[in-house]
């Protein structure tokens, strides 16, 4: 096989019989960590984003029990991309591990541009979307998002390259709320019926084998903001293209210790017509949340935390990073991730693999009282 699958992942898995019975998790078709792996650098023209590199990170991951890495195809201007599609052959060289058990996921809608970084990044604009007929000019918002499907096919199929892959496990459409602003709701729908009519097509080639929206504010924000999506109207649209049978199964939104509207701000119509947040939307539409931004950029440590935090997290002995991690995969998600460039930084973080799930009701003393987030 050529992407991830149930028996490969619980395979994956056992070789981990010390870690926590909750650590890993079951998405209705495969088994995942309940971390995973990002590849996200903000400012990537910076010179120093381009002197580290992945590679380790991956193998130290995969090597010790985290099977979800998660990119884009403008991380890094593709760089990202590349550097886990050398480690992910690597893996499989040495046997380490199998295609079959390792989750991949990337993004599209972004223009990626190219390291190193072109003198005249308008004429690569020209060059590689524009003049080869991906996209017109006017659908470029802002010199940086576009989602026509010619695009975003070309995207997929890049980011495969890059990848070294034949399937990408989970295809996401990068931020669709960037285009709010620049064009109505009612159109960005049109836009988005247009994407999922592609990934679907996708699915049925085997370039992808499922699809979803990664957003940052749009599932988030108050009703009334011009940035705001409905879920609801994604799954109908899914539906209008898929049938009841649609491969739009995930939704990537920011959850961390400092934003928590996932989990507790209803703004989100649920199938029965009522308000519920997100975490209870997606459940309640049959699909899975994945968590990004779990540590906020470092900007959730600006101030130490509350003594409370820990013990309510039964992060008591450990520290304050650990313990927002540990925040960030409790809930209503599947996996969280978090960027770590240095190996070591990955094998420190999964201390958290031998302890069990925060308890609901813990969860829920730090949202009230005093200890309120």
């Amino acid at each position: 096989m050529s992407y991830a699958t149930k028996e490969g992942t619980f395979s994956y898995l056992k070789q981990f019989p010390k870690y926590s019975k909750d650590f890993y998790r079951f998405d209705d078709e495969v088994f995942v960590s309940s971390l995973g792996l990002g590849t996200f650098r903000k400012e990537p023209y910076r010179e120093e984003n381009y002197i580290v590199n992945y590679n380790d990170s991956v193998k130290m991951a995969v090597l010790n029990g985290i099977n979800l890495i998660d990119t884009a195809i403008n991380y890094r201007y593709q760089t990202s991309e590349r550097e886990i599609g050398e480690a992910i052959q690597e893996l499989i060289a040495e046997e380490s591990a199998t295609r079959e058990q390792l989750v991949i996921t990337s993004k599209a809608g972004f223009l990626p541009l190219d390291f190193p970084f072109p003198e005249n990044p308008y004429e690569w604009i020209e060059e590689n979307v524009i003049s080869p007929g991906l996209a017109a000019k006017e659908d470029i918002v802002v010199d940086q998002h576009c989602m026509t499907p010619a695009y975003l096919r070309w995207s997929a199929e890049q980011s495969l390259r890059n990848l070294q892959l034949e399937t990408i496990d989970i295809f996401f459409l990068h931020n669709p709320e960037m285009q709010l602003g620049y064009v109505d709701y009612k159109n960005l729908k049109k836009q988005i019926k247009k994407a999922f009519e592609l990934f679907e097509k996708l699915v049925a080639e085997g370039k992808i084998r499922c699809y979803g929206i990664a957003s940052w504010n749009g599932f988030l924000y108050e009703e009334s903001n011009a940035e705001y999506m409905s879920l609801k109207d994604m799954v109908k649209i899914a539906e209008e293209v898929g049938g009841k049978d649609h491969h739009f199964k995930y939704v990537q939104a920011p959850y961390n210790i400092a934003k928590t509207e996932a989990y507790n701000y209803s703004n989100q119509l649920g199938p029965d017509g009522r308000y519920y947040t997100l975490m209870q939307a997606v459940h309640g539409y049959g699909l899975k949340m994945m968590g990004s931004s779990s540590l906020l950029q470092a900007n959730v440590f600006k101030a130490k935390f509350d003594s409370k935090v820990g013990e309510l997290l039964g992060t008591s002995e450990l520290n304050d990073l650990a313990s927002a991690l540990q925040f960030a995969r409790t809930g209503n998600v599947v996996s969280s991730l978090f960027g770590a460039v240095d190996p070591q930084h990955v094998e420190d973080n999964l201390i958290l693999a031998y302890l069990p799930n925060t308890k609901p009701e813990n969860l829920a003393q730090l949202f009230k009282g005093e200890h309120a987030l």
